[in-house]
This record gives structure tokens, C-alpha cells and sequence, in this order.
């Protein structure tokens, strides 16, 4: 049986730690190593434990949910956080994102959601709440189409796999690819495209009609000018 993915929950609200620890302890493949309270309590314990799911809340004394997940991604590269909050504004939203947050989910969502959402993150898979996925594809800024004549015919089948949400193994063997070798792909599909993290490279193909929110297999196909 694999190891249990390691979940850190952070919220300035014992009762909602609590709920959550609670609720996510009932899943064996699911374990909350710790919780904390605040930014910075958040930064501490992920330099110390290297989770492999940060679940973040945003509003919080001390240091806010922006702020951890710009110095967790810094020093915790593999670490995966998922923004929970009651807030979709703006004002939070593409702060938390351009941060490094992987997914960004509202507390109103379904118990099974979160965890689906969890075990995507351990995995590199991006899981956004409806209405916040259609405010990042809205007021992203959208590069030229040069740039998306600018990649290769690999690297657009790297994008289009991106967009159904796989992650960099899956999509390895799915190509029939050395892991390193995506790796190296996205990189390059991120640099070309001017965009800061896989996120937005799966919302930016979206876009583009590569693929679909409601059916991923139903890729287009994009060809260079």
C-alpha cells in the first residue's frame, strides 16, 4: 500500500482544523500531519515537515494565506497547496495563484470534492472551484497568438495533456517520455507562453480550445500558423 498523502491544514480557526483533521482522518489514504494557525506557523511547519498537500486559508493574522504560499513554494517546491476559503474576490484570487497556489477551492464545497481535490495535488493535478476557474480565464492576460505558434508540435501535446489535469508522470507515459524530458517541456511551454505556472498554461489551453472543462477528451486540434 503506498504512503498516505501528508496533509498540512493551515485556517486561524481551531473549529475548522478541527472539522477538517476530523473529517480527512477518516480516509486511510489520507493523514494531517499538522495544523496551524497562522502564515507564518504555516511557513515554519512546511520547511520542517515538507508536506506533500498544504491546505491554505487566506485571511489570517500575523501573515496571510498569500504571503505562506509565496515562501512555501520558495523553499518547499514539491509541496501542492490548495487555496480553501469563503472568499472567490479578485483582490484574493490572482494574488494567491501568481503565489504559486496549485488549486483554489471555496469552503462551500462537497466533502468529497476536497478530497478528490487533495489526492489530484499529491499528483500535480490542478482542481479549481467552477466559479473561479471562469474568473482566471476571464482576466488572465492573454499572450499573442505568436506565442502559441511558438511551440512545437511536442510541447502542444504536452499542453493539451496538461489541460486534462495530468500530471507530469502520466503524461510521460503517455507520450512515451523520460519524466525529466515533460519536465523540460513544460518548462519550456511556461517560458514560451509567458505564464508562471501549470495552472494557467491547463486554463490558458482551455481557452484556446485544446480541450474541455466538461469532457477533457474532447481535445481540438491546434495547429502552428
Amino acid at each position: 500500500m503506498p504512503d498516505p498523502i501528508r496533509i498540512l491544514i493551515v485556517d486561524d480557526h481551531p473549529v475548522v482544523r478541527q472539522g477538517l483533521r476530523g473529517f480527512l482522518e477518516t480516509y486511510p489514504d489520507l493523514q494531517v500531519v499538522a495544523e496551524a494557525e497562522n502564515g507564518v506557523r504555516a511557513v515554519e511547519l512546511a520547511r520542517e515537515l515538507v508536506p506533500d498537500v498544504i491546505l491554505m486559508d487566506l485571511l489570517m493574522p500575523g501573515m496571510n494565506g498569500v504571503e505562506a504560499i509565496d515562501r512555501i513554494t520558495a523553499v518547499c517546491p514539491a509541496t501542492h497547496i490548495i487555496v480553501l476559503t469563503s472568499y472567490p474576490d479578485d483582490e484574493f484570487l490572482f494574488p494567491a495563484m501568481r503565489a504559486g497556489a496549485q488549486g483554489y477551492l471555496l469552503k462551500e464545497v462537497k466533502p468529497e470534492v476536497l478530497v478528490a481535490a487533495i489526492r489530484a495535488a499529491a499528483l500535480g493535478q490542478a482542481t479549481l472551484h467552477p466559479s473561479v476557474a471562469a474568473k482566471l480565464m476571464k482576466g488572465m492576460e492573454r499572450p499573442g497568438e505568436d506565442s502559441l505558434a511558438d511551440l512545437s508540435e511536442r510541447e502542444l501535446e504536452v499542453l493539451r495533456l496538461i489541460a486534462r489535469g495530468m500530471s507530469n508522470k502520466e503524461i510521460a507515459d503517455a507520450l512515451t517520455l523520460a519524466e525529466g524530458t515533460v519536465k523540460s517541456h513544460v518548462s519550456n511551454i511556461l517560458s514560451k507562453l509567458h505564464l508562471a505556472h501549470r495552472t494557467q498554461a491547463a486554463l490558458y489551453a482551455l481557452r484556446h480550445k485544446m480541450a474541455s472543462l466538461d469532457n477533457p477528451d474532447s481535445s481540438e486540434g491546434h495547429s502552428k500558423r
